[in-house]
């Protein structure tokens, strides 16, 4: 995968970013990021090869920008994620998530696990809880993934779609090839394969979904 800038000079920009967001004793040096580069940036290859969109791909070759929003905010995910999961710093992981949200408006924590190929898609808004999520999830902005009061959260098969301002909420168990309608609410509730949600619980409407999400999204 082509990045616009390289290995060095990314984790440079991030580092400074990052001092200046957060500057408390805890100055971080670029060899405090490059030691995780090259995992991020694996899994960003992983997850970008299925993304066969503008910006994504060009002219069959992979290509990350951090100067592309959406780009950045993926990146930033990973990179949170991918510290959590090998050294558990919450304090880096913490501050790669706060950037994340003071940039680009989003509430995807460290420590939730998205899966190895996802989509944000202007995410502005966006907070995603700890689910259990599946590939091909996609998601717009103002969308929300979370839990009930007695902390019960969804659980997606692969190839879910939020359109802008979706939710859903608790014991949701959402089959494969499932599109959220804008504006929808689900909780609590069981969606079967190749389904279409539509409005706000309990007066959802499931209706038949003709067009899987790889082709609508990923493709």
């Amino acid at each position: 995968m082509k990045s616009v800038i390289g290995k060095q000079e990314l984790a440079s920009y991030v580092k400074n970013q990052l001092n200046m967001f957060f500057p408390d004793n805890r100055v971080l040096y670029e060899s405090d990021l490059t030691k995780y580069l090259n995992d991020v940036m694996d899994r960003m290859h992983y997850c970008f090869k299925h993304i066969h969109r503008p910006y994504y791909n060009i002219n069959d070759s992979l290509q990350f920008n951090h100067l592309h929003s959406d780009h950045y905010a993926m990146f930033l995910y990973i990179f949170s994620n991918t510290v959590w999961q090998i050294d558990k710093d919450e304090n880096l992981a913490s501050k790669l998530f706060l950037l994340n949200k003071a940039l680009h408006g989003l509430d995807a924590f460290y420590s939730i696990e998205l899966p190895e190929i996802f989509l944000f898609i202007h995410p502005l808004g966006t907070v995603l809880g700890k689910a259990q999520y599946s590939n091909y999830f996609a998601v717009y902005q103002n969308c929300t993934v979370g839990a009930t009061e007695d902390n019960h959260y969804p659980t997606f098969s692969e190839e879910t779609l939020l359109y802008s301002r979706s939710s859903v909420i608790g014991n949701c168990t959402i089959g494969k090839n499932v599109v959220f309608a804008a504006n929808s609410i689900l909780i609590n509730t069981h969606v079967d394969h190749d389904k279409l949600v539509v409005g706000n619980y309990p007066f959802n409407k499931i209706l038949d979904n003709h067009k899987n999400v790889i082709d609508r999204i990923f493709k």
